[in-house]
């Protein structure tokens, strides 16, 4: 009898299979912040985030305090790192290379990159994924390469080249921008869209639609369909990851401040709220995916 008993506190003390599966880590992007990054991370953390997104700050004052409020809140960081476009492709590969190593001296979770761009060459734009890839490799750091406009990832076909010609090539996905650079939802590029699933390990979650990277507010029932439509997609891409590991899957919640987020004329004031949106965000993915 006291064995039984024992055995089920033992058990029931026992995280169970589906509470070490199928989870959602949230990263909140830090664009349009106008706070100190202690306020931030407070809000961050107290809305219910995993993590921040930023570009590496350049600054050591700025990094310290970053650090700190990190550490304070106990959250996590994804940076960003990007090639420069205005200067030769020499230059920008230089700097690109040079602002990786920086970054993965940080142990961040991850590297998101605007790779390349869309006038350089595919040898040129692969000189940067193959860079990347190569400093991922040896710091043990995911670096990915985001989708988006001007970069080398600008739209579906393209893109599918580069994935099926570099078979290390990981990507984030930010759809939005696809959205609005083919003016459609995609619909009927599901087995195009197949690859691109296959490759993603991390998302931008943001709603574009056919003429814009950015709806005005996610959560308005004008928006449903382009909602639902993205929401699939990441839900596509998630499962895929969950299915191969027990890794949680990591998000970044990404409607923009003014003037993405479109604004009155004159006053130039938002017409939504770009935390509220984000939120609303978190949530959706949160409830079509099942988890807390």
């Amino acid at each position: 009898m006291k064995i039984a008993l024992l055995l089920g506190i033992l058990l029931t003390s026992l995280p169970s299979y589906s509470q070490q599966k199928n989870q959602l880590q949230f990263f909140q992007t830090d664009w349009g912040r106008n706070v100190s990054w202690d306020a931030f991370c407070e809000k961050a953390k107290a809305s219910g985030y995993d993590g921040i997104e930023t570009w590496f700050p350049k600054k050591l004052v700025h990094r310290l305090a970053f650090d700190k409020a990190l550490e304070k809140y106990d959250l996590k960081v994804i940076y960003l790192a990007g090639a420069d476009k205005s200067v030769d492709f020499e230059t920008s590969l230089r700097r690109y290379t040079e602002e990786l190593m920086r970054i993965v001296a940080s142990a961040p979770v991850a590297i998101n990159c605007h790779t390349g761009g869309d006038f350089f060459t595919f040898e040129q734009n692969k000189a940067f994924i193959d860079t990347a890839n190569k400093i991922a490799k040896e710091n043990d750091i995911p670096i990915y390469h985001e989708t988006h406009r001007s970069r080398f990832s600008f739209n579906l076909p393209d893109t599918e080249q580069y994935l099926k010609a570099l078979p290390d090539l990981k990507l984030t996905l930010d759809i939005s921008h696809w959205m609005v650079v083919h003016e459609s939802l995609l619909e009927g590029q599901d087995e195009n869209l197949g690859i691109v699933i296959d490759r993603t390990h991390h998302i931008h979650a943001r709603v574009g639609h056919q003429e814009g990277p950015q709806v005005n507010d996610p959560a308005a029932p004008e928006w449903q369909n382009a909602l639902n439509r993205h929401l699939d997609i990441w839900e596509k891409v998630i499962r895929k990851r969950w299915s191969e590991n027990d890794e949680p899957f990591t998000i970044t919640t990404e409607f923009g401040p003014p003037n993405y987020m479109p604004t009155l004329p004159y006053t130039q004031i938002p017409v939504t709220d770009q935390w509220k949106a984000n939120i609303f965000i978190m949530e959706a993915l949160k409830e079509r995916m099942g988890v807390k």
